[in-house]
């Protein structure tokens, strides 16, 4: 196969932020590329990129040089100074070799690739949004560097035609400065190619594409040739002679190709035998880890199909039918793909069907379990317990050695033991509640079936809600609509008009935040210093209340509320001028970075030295975290949390009013409440259907906290701008690490008013986490079917995100509830020993 060029620069202007946990910095798997195919390959960059280009490469022909992290400073004066940076070292690096005749033999080798990584409009665009002036002057700086060094590499090889360009991008960027999702502004990017081996751009009369690009781009005459990211691979290995990378699944776009149709056949059937290759691999894999009488082969593409496709296809080339070639290969690429992804997926029936059995038998187990030990629902029919059954565990031991059996001749990986082993005991511990189950039955079929029904009914259209909150956030605000009007369905309204009120007021008010875009579209700092304001005075309306009280140890407490107050102050005020130097391009202040990190600290800790009083101590944790919560706000979101609070608050009391309707006789005075109050296990008592509504709630409200202003199963939802308080220069980690902490804020003010409903009505911490695992184990049943694995990042992350968020529900729970319990119940004083007294 005869190749023509020796030279190959690739460009890229952006880079994506979203990579796996393990791909940040290096790769999650080991992969083959063009640059470990290459002779040489040179590159010049970001270091969270390049390095994994080298590492991934066997010998010692790929050299990076990357600048340093800290120049990857959202907040900067000019990002552009990064590409700034590769153009001057490109062309240091060029003058050095006409003085160095090692390098200079090097460079003038064949299959040589040049990479410049161009982050600056990434970085530009995601600080001040694509619009911006600051974006729109590095588009000028990059398309000047590129003409500089495009006349640099013609004069340096004396213009010797053997050089191919390609400029591309591997995402775009939505109006608000985001990527991720699968709008046609992030998922559609350039690639324009010239140079030896590209044909030349071709005027047409009409296009095959009905979109408005080709107009708004001014490019309607000339052709358009779209291709799959995956295609460029192929196409780079192609224009300089070397195999393709051994994991590429893309397709040779052969219209790009200046060259003979003899070579584009030739071209097309290399690239349909190495993805045909990685079929057959894939293929012998599962066939030899599956049993033969089990094993059902790809149809599609069948031995038989295969040889008769590559001897059509060296047929149609002797007899220089080279279009017929180019098709028969391609109709083989598509076939071979296919397979892989068969096969990828073979096992997903079989997985499938364990899952969904070890979900229902746990979620069986979990309600025999409440059913049985933490409700009265079939005391009056319970019978006898019997003895152990010997039969049923020695069957349930015969059916778990088959299993076991069964995936070792088949060498599976461990991964299948648990899925498969998992349900084996669970339906063990279900079947042997056999008598709770009768009795269950029993008890069922002397209820009233309309009854029965309806209860079903609410229950099932309650989960529906809070699935499809995941998908549309305006079903939060449908469900809040109906919290509304919960006090007017019952005698609420009568008993306690003004707490309904409020109630129904808050209700409301927070079901609008779900209608409002998500956070980071557009940014209002206003908002954020109005949300400031209102703390002030709710905290300002604190302190008088507890001086008017005349409290014990009302000096510590009055210091505690003061420092909070001077939090709230300074937050606001870091806030606003660091939004007024980036503004200016002078970067963030020190004072103010060390003010954030000083308030975020004192966050967890000033809590704590407030009053145990529930009331009290609920004011106090929300003092400090709304501190937190306005340095990573950066618009309507800063009210959120207030609105939430306010409702959480109004959510005891009706609590409270609930107890009296429902007979229960513990109901007490919020303000003789102490959160340090040591609740005696025995005072804990059984579960009513109120209690299922409880949590209903509490799930509900988290599901509000993590949906209510953004959809946080994706990174596509966050705006880094949230984090500029506390650091500009780009670091993943600790960014994310506090993006996380905003979205676990309102969270802790969801469960530190659980915490509250929990003391006032005497419910039992393990029978709401029964009752919370199984509704979010309905839920994620739901959302197992629901996973995807094609489709936009954000489809398949947003998939994947929603299993996993409501499959954790429960051990999260667990976590957010001891740190709740923490900021509730300890108490630290400033000096001497803490007395104890009732407020």
């Amino acid at each position: 196969m005869a190749f023509e060029q020796t030279h190959f620069m690739n460009w890229m202007r952006m880079e994506t932020l979203e990579h796996h946990l393990l791909g940040w910095k290096e790769n999650p798997v080991e992969f083959d590329s063009l640059f470990n195919e290459s002779k040489y390959t040179w590159s010049w960059g970001s270091p969270d990129i390049l390095p994994m280009f080298a590492k991934g490469a066997s010998g010692d022909h790929v050299y990076t040089y990357s600048y340093n992290a800290e120049r990857e400073d959202f907040g900067s004066q000019d990002a552009t100074k990064l590409d700034s940076w590769v153009f001057d070292n490109v062309k240091d690096f060029f003058h050095a070799a006409r003085k160095n005749q090692t390098l200079f033999s090097k460079v003038n080798e064949e299959k040589t690739v040049f990479f410049l990584h161009l982050l600056g409009i990434d970085t530009n665009g995601h600080a001040h949004r694509p619009s911006s002036r600051e974006y729109k002057d590095n588009i000028k700086k990059v398309d000047d560097g590129v003409k500089e060094i495009v006349s640099m590499f013609k004069h340096f090889y004396g213009n010797d035609g053997k050089t191919a360009f390609i400029f591309t991008s591997d995402h775009g960027m939505t109006a608000w400065g985001s990527h991720g999702a699968g709008h046609p502004s992030e998922t559609l990017t350039p690639l324009v190619t010239w140079g030896a081996g590209i044909k030349y751009p071709q005027k047409v009369s009409a296009q095959q594409f009905n979109d408005e690009f080709l107009k708004e781009w001014r490019l309607e005459n000339w052709k358009r040739r779209d291709v799959n990211q995956a295609d460029i691979a192929p196409l780079m290995a192609s224009l300089i002679g070397v195999p393709f990378p051994l994991n590429s699944v893309g397709t040779l776009p052969v219209d790009y190709l200046n060259n003979t149709d003899l070579f584009k056949a030739e071209s097309m059937l290399t690239n349909a035998l190495q993805i045909l290759e990685q079929f057959k691999v894939k293929m012998t894999q599962k066939k030899e880890a599956t049993l033969p009488f089990l094993f059902t082969p790809f149809k599609l593409l069948s031995e038989s199909e295969q040889l008769n496709i590559l001897r059509k296809a060296r047929s149609f080339m002797k007899q220089k039918q080279f279009a017929e070639v180019v098709y028969l290969c391609k109709k083989l690429i598509d076939c071979a793909l296919k397979g892989l992804s068969y096969y990828h997926t073979y096992d997903r029936f079989f997985l499938g069907i364990s899952v969904v059995i070890g979900f229902v038998g746990w979620i069986s187990y979990a309600s025999l379990l409440i059913i049985k030990s933490h409700s009265n629902f079939i005391r009056d029919v319970s019978k006898p317990v019997k003895k152990p059954n010997h039969l049923l565990a020695s069957s349930f031991v015969a059916i778990g050695v088959l299993v076991i059996f069964f995936l070792l001749i088949q060498a599976c990986p461990w991964t299948y033991y648990v899925y498969c082993l998992l349900p084996v005991p669970i339906w063990y511990a279900v079947l042997r509640e056999f008598q709770v189950i009768q009795d269950l039955v029993t008890s069922l079929l002397t209820f009233p079936l309309s009854q029965l029904v309806g209860y079903l009914f609410i229950f099932t259209l309650g989960i529906e809600v809070l699935v499809l909150s995941f998908f549309h956030r305006y079903m939060l605000t449908a469900g809040l609509t109906a919290f509304a009007t919960w006090p007017f369905f019952t005698h609420l309204w009568t008993r306690a008009k003004i707490t309904s009120f409020c109630w129904t007021f808050f209700s409301l008010l927070l079901a609008v935040f779900p209608l409002m875009p998500v956070v980071g579209r557009k940014p209002d700092i206003s908002l954020v210093m109005s949300a400031g304001l209102l703390v002030l005075l709710l905290s300002l309306f604190v302190v008088i209340s507890l001086i008017k009280r005349k409290t014990n140890l009302v000096e510590e407490e009055l210091l505690v509320y003061l420092l909070q107050m001077l939090s709230i102050v300074l937050s606001m005020y870091v806030v606003y001028s660091t939004h007024s130097s980036l503004f200016k391009k002078q970067g963030l202040p020190l004072p103010n970075q060390i003010v954030s990190w000083a308030i975020l600290a004192s966050s967890f800790v000033v809590p704590l030295l407030s009053s145990t009083a529930l009331i009290q101590r609920l004011c106090s944790i929300l003092l400090s975290l709304m501190a937190t919560y306005l340095l990573l706000s950066t618009g309507y979101e800063a009210l959120f949390p207030l609105v939430l609070s306010f409702l959480m608050f109004f959510w005891i009391h009706m609590e409270q009013e609930t107890l009296q309707q429902s007979g229960v006789s513990c109901k007490r005075q919020l303000n003789s409440i102490q959160f340090s109050y040591n609740t005696d296990i025995a005072q804990f008592r059984q579960l009513h259907l109120d209690d299922i509504r409880r949590a209903f709630f509490l799930v509900f409200f988290l599901v509000t906290a993590f949906f209510g202003t953004g959809n946080i199963a994706s990174i596509n939802s966050f705006d880094l701008a949230s984090v500029y308080c506390f650091l500009t220069v780009f670091n993943p980690f600790m960014m994310g690490a506090l993006m996380m902490w905003k979205i676990l804020i309102p969270f802790l003010l969801v469960m530190c008013a659980f915490e509250a409903v929990q003391l006032t009505t005497q419910l039992s911490s393990k029978s709401l986490f029964l009752i919370v695992l199984i509704i979010s184990d309905i839920m994620a049943l739901h959302f197992f079917f629901l996973v995807k694995d094609y489709g936009s990042w954000l489809d398949i992350g947003t998939s994947i995100s929603h299993y996993v968020i409501v499959m954790s529900m429960t051990i999260f729970l667990v976590f957010l509830n001891g740190l709740a319990q923490l900021l509730t119940t300890k108490k630290l004083t400033l000096y001497g020993k803490p007395k104890s007294h009732l407020v």
